[in-house]
């Protein structure tokens, strides 16, 4: 079977093109299950219910997350409420929401799906994940051989250091965070496919799907400014993960980027 993920999705724009391109790339890729890292999506920072809702029959089954995910006042209390968003795990068990779960695909396959978020310039605090990754593991593999984790961090070397450890136990450990799409994807020797970064669905005339002059002001000047999401030009950036469902082990990663019209 094969798994699509898709990167950050940031703001309406990136909201538009999940819902016009997901479903025509889960035909083309014969996909039966799609991840997406949702934590940009309202405005470019949080999570609203209404922008989920707004993503149903988008043809997207779970919703990852990671340090924005709390950035929307009223999220908290909307979480409960939403079975396909995921926090991360390794934040305080005291948080509403969980942090991985089960789900299944459209061919009957059980998923299990783990979000964490990295600690290595990170400015929000959060337990150890590869501890946090431990006890999903511990909970879902009894379930499932099928575990997707994404791992919102910006280090590569935490990044890769995740996807070492879980090789052999997680179907994919596929990074998110940095919008930026890496070239390393592979499929380790224990079956786990690894990427650093997805990458985002942004524009792609921006800075991480900002506005160009607000960054360069504030990067030029040291001067607070405004960050704007720009909602033109998008491109999707995902990665379709093809995998043994019977073991659970990846046997191919592929990366996808597709431009909404």
């Amino acid at each position: 079977m094969r798994i699509l993920f898709i990167g950050d999705i940031v703001g309406k724009g990136g909201r538009q093109a999940v819902r016009q391109l997901v479903r025509d790339l889960l035909r083309e890729y014969r996909c039966e299950f799609c991840v997406a890292n949702g934590e940009n999506m309202a405005g470019g920072g949080g999570f609203t219910k209404s922008c989920l809702l707004e993503l149903e029959g988008s043809g997207v089954d779970v919703f990852t997350s990671g340090d924005h995910v709390w950035d929307r006042k009223e999220f908290p209390d909307e979480i409960e409420s939403l079975g396909n968003v995921l926090r991360p795990a390794n934040y305080s068990p005291s948080q509403p929401g969980r942090g991985h779960g089960v789900f299944e695909a459209s061919n009957g396959v059980k998923v299990g799906v783990v979000s964490l978020v990295g600690r290595v310039f990170m400015a929000q605090p959060s337990d150890c994940p590869f501890a946090a990754a431990d006890r999903a593991m511990d909970e879902l593999l009894p379930v499932t051989p099928v575990v997707v984790v994404d791992f919102h961090a910006e280090a590569t070397s935490e990044k890769i250091a995740m996807g070492r450890y879980l090789s052999g136990r997680a179907t994919a450990v596929l990074g998110t965070h940095t919008h930026v799409a890496t070239a390393d994807e592979q499929v380790f020797k224990g079956g786990t496919a690894f990427q650093c970064d997805v990458g985002m669905v942004g524009a792609r005339e921006s800075v991480l799907g900002r506005e160009i002059e607000p960054v360069l002001q504030r990067f030029v000047t040291g001067m607070p400014s405004r960050f704007e999401v720009n909602d033109a030009g998008i491109r999707l950036n995902g990665t379709v993960v093809e995998l043994d469902a019977a073991t659970g082990r990846a046997v191919g990663i592929e990366r996808v980027a597709r431009d909404l019209p």
